[in-house]
C-alpha cells in the first residue's frame, strides 16, 4: 500500500511562487509514476502535471507550462511542484496521485492512489 501526502501550500499574491511536496510511503512508491492535479469546488478535478517513476518524461497542462516545474527524488520518496508566476486562477485544492500506468496520469484517469490535498490560494 502506498500513503501519498501533499505540503507547501498556502496563501501567496499573484506574480509569487510556492513549491509544493508529495511524500509517498510504502515499498512500491519510487516504481510509480506521479502527478499533479488541482480542483476548485464546483469543478472537475483538473491534471497539472506528470512524472515517469524514474524521474523522466514530466509533462505540464497547457495552463502551467512555462510556470511549473515537476521533479522528484526517489531517494526520499518525494514529488515536487515548483509553481512560479501564480495567479489568482492557479488557487484551489491540489492534489498529488500515483500510478503504475504513466498514461493514466496523463489522462486525468483513475489513479490508484491519491493525497489528501493541500490548499492553494492565489491573491490578486
Amino acid at each position: 500500500q502506498v500513503q501519498l501526502v501533499e505540503s507547501g501550500g498556502g496563501l501567496v499574491q499573484a506574480g509569487g511562487s510556492l513549491r509544493l511536496s508529495c511524500a509517498a510511503s510504502g515499498r512500491a512508491a519510487s516504481r510509480l509514476s506521479m502527478g499533479w492535479f488541482r480542483q476548485i469546488p464546483g469543478k472537475e478535478r483538473e491534471y497539472v502535471a506528470a512524472i515517469h517513476w524514474d524521474g523522466g518524461s514530466p509533462d505540464y497542462a497547457r495552463s502551467v507550462k512555462g510556470r511549473a516545474t515537476i521533479s522528484r527524488d526517489n531517494a526520499k520518496n518525494t514529488m515536487y511542484l515548483q509553481m512560479d508566476s501564480l495567479k489568482p486562477e492557479d488557487s484551489g485544492v491540489y492534489y498529488c496521485g500515483a500510478d503504475g500506468n504513466y498514461y493514466v496520469i496523463l489522462g486525468n484517469g483513475n489513479l490508484d492512489y491519491w493525497g489528501q490535498g493541500t490548499q492553494v490560494n492565489v491573491s490578486a
